[in-house]
């Protein structure tokens, strides 16, 4: 597509861009819209040939060249994967007589945590990049094109551009300048720090806790993990989204915004959590273990995110998708959003009308969970 001096095109992979070109745009402050994040999941096979995400970033650059913006993009062949659920759109689809996939989905892969999706500098380059995309969709007959998780302050060019809004719930924890969980804990109703207490101590039994970062993670620390996810995937999706070398990669490319959390009975590990550590949040993705151990999923996932965050000064902990359990623990409900294009005129006109409803269902949760969380009334 050409536009004036500006022309957008579709490349191969994100590794086929370079990698300062990119980051320039992409930013320091959320590691999965970063180069390296996004071609270890190319590079390992996690994305790509047989995975139902084929790589097709859109770039738009001027006339010599140069990189001025670019959408982390996917053709897709299913919805898994996204966190944002569309299945029942693609099935009324499907019974009209038309095809839902493939699809575009503007995304970091697997991974439901707020960021940019229009990489750019220039607010001014937003609408031709989505513009860009949806001669994509139209071109290739792809249904639609959806953005996912998008950071609030870009919702603006969406709204822009014309695509739908659509919101949801997250749980996020908010750090109020706290120096110490103690400190945390002396915002809460008394009720609910004396339960988080008993929490933390039943999970501490017989139990050490590590926290790994940059080359203190090894391979063997990588193969440990990787059992606890896989359990941890074929329970929730049938088979784990990322490949063993993707977790190498991640450790090689990404080590100083990696936090591996490791619980340990003696020598053996029995269970761990993934973070990623961004400019302003640590961002909680992947989780598993080898036995159950009374509220150790809290504790690794919530209480030492928590513990984290507070030591490295950052603004909030995002856990990951859904969880209502993680109000009682002190994570509180926030808006998500995503945008969304479709192609069809009658389709889209159904959509709207859906997410009109939607909305106000979510309006209402969000009201009803943020009576309950468990802070002093004041």
């Amino acid at each position: 597509m050409t536009e004036g001096a500006l022309m957008a095109r579709v490349t191969a992979s994100v590794g086929a861009i370079d990698r300062g070109d990119w980051d320039r745009l992409a930013g320091s402050d959320n590691p999965f819209v970063s180069h390296d994040f996004l071609t270890a999941l190319e590079d390992s096979g996690s994305v790509g040939p047989g995975t139902g995400w084929d790589p097709a970033p859109i770039v738009l650059e001027d006339a010599g060249g140069m990189l001025l913006g670019a959408l982390p993009s996917y053709a897709k062949g299913h919805s898994q994967g996204e966190y944002v659920f569309d299945h029942a759109w693609a099935d009324a689809w499907h019974r009209a007589g038309g095809s839902y996939y493939p699809k575009l989905q503007i995304a970091a892969p697997f991974t439901p945590a707020t960021g940019p999706r229009v990489l750019t500098n220039h607010a001014a380059y937003g609408v031709p990049l989505l513009r860009a995309a949806e001669q994509l969709c139209t071109s290739n007959n792809f249904s639609s094109a959806h953005a996912t998780f998008i950071e609030p302050g870009q919702l603006e060019i969406f709204k822009e551009a014309g695509w739908l809004l659509r919101n949801d719930i997250q749980f996020h924890w908010a750090n109020r300048d706290y120096r110490t969980f103690d400190d945390f804990l002396a915002a809460l109703a008394s009720r609910k720090r004396k339960a988080i207490r008993k929490e933390r101590a039943a999970a501490a039994q017989g139990v050490t806790f590590r926290h790994l970062v940059g080359r203190e993670i090894t391979e063997a620390h990588w193969d440990a993990f990787w059992m606890f996810y896989q359990d941890t995937g074929s329970r929730k999706w049938g088979a784990p989204y990322l490949t063993r070398e993707a977790f190498t990669l991640l450790g090689e490319r990404m080590r100083d915004r990696i936090l591996l959390m490791l619980a340990y009975d003696g020598d053996m590990p029995i269970a761990g959590a993934l973070n990623f550590i961004g400019g302003s949040a640590l961002y909680g993705r992947y989780w598993g273990c080898r036995e159950e151990r009374p509220f150790l999923h809290f504790e690794l996932c919530y209480y030492q995110a928590i513990d984290a965050a507070i030591a490295r000064g950052l603004s909030r902990v995002e856990a990951g998708a859904q969880g209502p359990h993680k109000l009682a623990r002190g994570y509180e409900p926030v808006k998500t959003w995503s945008a969304h294009w479709i192609a069809d005129p009658g389709f889209r006109a159904a959509v709207s009308d859906y997410l009109e409803r939607e909305r106000r269902g979510v309006a209402s949760d969000q009201m009803f969970l943020g009576e309950r969380t468990p802070f002093r009334k004041v």
